[in-house]
């Protein structure tokens, strides 16, 4: 069986308001029910046919020097949208996310993906 590479699994960190809050909840002490969370989650943008076996193990190899483990993986499926442009119905192209949560102490740089060849 061919083994995919981990950047055609892995896409792109998706980096909105809410992802970069998840990312933050090992710092958050201010608020009490956050401070008992000590992971942190991390959004990615992933191949449609990738299963979370397969984003688990493309998500440690990509970051193998920070020697990250990751707990667990939830997958999300974004069906296309219609868009209708001067007239013409057209679509916005669908996309699949998956919500990475790392082990109690695990974090991951921010410039990460940036330079995957």
């Amino acid at each position: 069986m061919n083994r995919k590479s981990p950047y055609d699994v892995i896409k792109r960190l998706y980096v909105t308001e809410k992802s970069q809050v998840l990312g933050n909840l090992h710092k958050n002490q201010s608020n009490p029910c956050v401070k008992k969370c000590n992971t942190a989650k991390y959004v990615f943008l992933v191949d449609k046919k990738a299963n979370k076996i397969e984003i688990a193990e493309a998500v440690e190899m990509i970051y193998a020097e920070s020697k990250i483990k990751v707990i667990s993986v939830n997958t999300i499926n974004r069906k296309q949208e219609k868009k209708r442009v001067r007239g013409r119905i057209g679509f916005k192209p669908g996309y699949k996310k998956a919500i990475v949560t790392l082990e109690a102490g695990d974090f991951i740089e921010e410039n990460g993906l940036e330079n995957k060849g």
